[in-house]
């Protein structure tokens, strides 16, 4: 299948010096995935929601400001394996696509998703949730949500209570919602001032209950089916005997990762904003990595998730970037995360992290098996 076949050529366009204020009406209007940024009629790039909701540009800026050139340009024959590999590592929900060189539409990862809807009960979601959650108890601040979705790079919070059970979940287009409603109702007064006095408030006063949730056990079709039917990004997972507790997240986008998994006999290896990727290649990420998998020879690794998030610090012209690396094996799946001023530094130090919790893991498999050896033996005396 072509993206030809699923494509289209409705979607919102604006020019890149109308009002910012005009963009934020066009999303609240039409909830588009992105919006098309064009200069006299060439095309520019995108502005998707989630930029537009975490920046602290003003109404009156204009749309070139958080126009993303970087965006993936997509051609109208490119097969739909490709592509959406192409939006996960672009970290994009929505991209351009082209015939012989003129924009002709656009592709959103709903567009893809339904497309292969049919084929995704082949999947259950225990097969490729996230399984490493960040998660927000009930007095915990707005604030505080609003920097563990930045930092994490990440566009929702499940929220516990006290006995770590699921109570609700916030997201960015809540903490949104949340804060234009209450500037509704406070236009007088020091808007800084209100400001800091929202992001003081508890999550538990913005935050989503009951939660839509999934077991482990369900089929990625029956997810899938669930978040189209109510408009969600992702779902919370839960234990398939228990669904008060948190055992994951299952987003649209590990189901477009899961689409461009192959059959290689090296590791596939997938980095979202590649375009982030400074003084290191592909390759040497992938030889990295399968060095530290290779220091536990009962682990296979089934797929590599690299991700760079660039952050606004500085340090002699360089951005201070995190890197997270997520290794799906037969094991479960084993994480490492560090920063560093450029990716290559940044990669090194998540590397580092991720060796260690691999070595962690086989110590403690180590462990396990020599008790189960003591226990026979005890069990024969």
């Amino acid at each position: 299948m072509n993206i030809a076949d699923i494509a289209t050529k409705d979607y919102a366009q604006v020019d890149a010096d109308e009002r910012l204020g005009k963009v934020r009406s066009v999303f609240e209007q039409d909830n588009p995935k992105g919006i098309v940024v064009t200069n006299d009629g060439d095309y520019e790039g995108i502005i998707t929601e989630r930029q537009l909701l975490q920046s602290h540009v003003e109404d009156d800026a204009k749309a070139n400001v958080l126009t993303r050139s970087n965006v993936p340009q997509v051609n109208r024959e490119d097969g739909v394996r490709e592509v959406a590999r192409m939006l996960v590592e672009g970290d994009t929900k929505v991209a351009p696509v082209f015939e012989h060189g003129d924009l002709w539409g656009v592709i959103t990862d709903n567009a893809i998703l339904n497309a292969v809807l049919d084929n995704l009960d082949v999947l259950t979601v225990d097969q490729i949730h996230t399984e490493e959650v960040v998660t927000l108890r009930e007095d915990d601040t707005l604030g505080k949500a609003i920097n563990h979705l930045r930092e994490n790079a990440i566009s929702r919070l499940p929220v516990v209570n006290d006995n770590g059970k699921l109570t609700g979940i916030i997201t960015t287009h809540d903490i949104a919602d949340f804060a234009v409603r209450k500037m509704d109702r406070q236009r007088t007064g020091d808007r800084r001032g209100d400001t800091e006095r929202m992001l003081d408030l508890p999550v538990y006063d913005a935050m989503n209950s009951p939660v839509q949730t999934i077991s482990a056990e369900a089929s990625v079709r029956d997810a899938v089916e669930r978040m189209f039917e109510n408009d969600f990004g992702g779902l919370v997972v839960t234990p398939d005997d228990n669904d008060e507790f948190v055992a994951g997240i299952l987003t649209k986008t590990d189901v477009l990762r899961a689409l461009t998994y192959t059959e290689e006999e090296s590791m596939d290896v997938q980095i979202t904003n590649i375009g982030l990727l400074d003084g290191i290649s592909r390759e040497a990420v992938r030889e990295s990595i399968t060095e530290v998998a290779d220091k536990y020879k009962d682990m296979q690794v089934h797929h590599a998730h690299v991700r760079f998030t660039e952050h606004k610090e500085r340090m002699r012209g360089t951005p201070l970037i995190y890197c997270q690396i997520r290794l799906r094996t037969n094991r479960g799946q084993i994480a490492g995360s560090g920063e560093g001023y450029g990716s290559k530094t940044a990669f090194r130090v998540a590397v580092d992290k991720l060796e260690r919790n691999v070595l962690e893991l086989k110590g403690i498999r180590a462990d396990e098996e020599y008790k189960g050896q003591l226990l026979r033996k005890l069990n024969e005396l």
